[in-house]
């Protein structure tokens, strides 16, 4: 079976499109910047000739062009070309910092403020984000940190394995907007409150076995690991092969690191006909 992927690539302005195009290419995808959304069926039906994975970055430069993208999917679907739908999103807080560092212009500000472009796009964009298959938060990724969440979606094919990005974080600094499922772990014992423990963090195995050692916790993991993996046929069933699992605490340090780290081994090490790809990652750590 062929591991080629088509991907379309959009997302909000200043979310970090060029980064994500950058480092596909550097994996050896074929970039198509800024391609009018009409040409997407020609685009792929010209993809058998090759076999090298294409992506193509459509955002709202396009202007008008842009405004066929609904149509263009549809269109894709009824041919029954395959693709994957990947929407880069960030806070506005975010996007205006970067906007205001690089000195350039939203695309859909005029003559008002940045964060007048900002609203218009997210509105303009709400529906497309709704269908997307992958959707990756870049308000807390540095460049280095964005190129890294590429390569492990897509370095080997999204078509190669079911991926999992476990993800903690502390909800004193919000939830994860590109989260698919939420977990909350603030009933665990929060060694915050242990002197010795409270200046490391879940990275450190002190932390890690203090919260796993926790009554009634293995036990809660192994129960969730086994609900996940009971889903993860239907995810694949319907086209969805990346999937961010977020685990909460209160500061995003001690418990949710933890348990992100345990669930993620323990989905690596199961064994079963579908092959799952987990890795933790861990927003918060070090934000205190």
């Amino acid at each position: 079976m062929s591991t080629r992927e088509f991907l379309i690539l959009t997302g909000m302005s200043g979310a970090g499109r060029s980064t994500v195009a950058h480092a596909l290419e550097d994996l050896g995808w074929h970039v198509v910047d800024n391609l009018p959304p009409s040409l997407l069926p020609e685009l792929a039906s010209e993809m058998s000739k090759s076999e090298a994975s294409v992506a193509v970055v459509v955002d709202v430069r396009g202007g008008k062009f842009f405004d066929a993208l609904s149509s263009a999917l549809v269109n894709l679907k009824s041919a029954a070309i395959d693709y994957r739908l990947l929407f880069l999103d960030a806070t506005d807080q975010a996007l205006v910092q970067r906007f205001e560092s690089t000195r350039r212009p939203h695309p859909l500000q005029s003559g008002d403020r940045i964060v007048d472009g900002i609203s218009r796009e997210r509105l303009k964009l709400e529906e497309l984000r709704s269908q997307a298959d992958v959707v990756i938060d870049t308000s807390n990724l540095n460049v280095h940190q964005l190129e890294k969440r590429t390569g492990e979606i897509f370095a080997a094919g999204m078509a190669q394995a079911l991926r999992i990005n476990v993800l903690s974080f502390g909800y004193k600094y919000g939830i994860p907007v590109d989260a698919d499922i939420v977990l909350d772990c603030r009933f665990i014992p929060n060694p915050h409150w242990v002197p010795e423990l409270r200046p490391l963090s879940g990275l450190d195995d002190k932390v890690f076995n203090y919260v796993l050692s926790s009554e009634g916790v293995s036990d809660f993991v192994a129960s969730y690991v086994a609900v996940i993996e009971k889903m993860i046929p239907g995810y694949l069933r319907e086209g969805k092969k990346y999937v961010t699992i977020a685990i909460g605490c209160t500061g995003g340090k001690h418990r949710s690191v933890s348990i992100a780290r345990e669930i993620s081994n323990q989905l690596n090490s199961a064994e079963g006909e579908i092959a799952i790809s987990a890795h933790a990652t861990h927003r918060d750590v070090g934000r205190e």
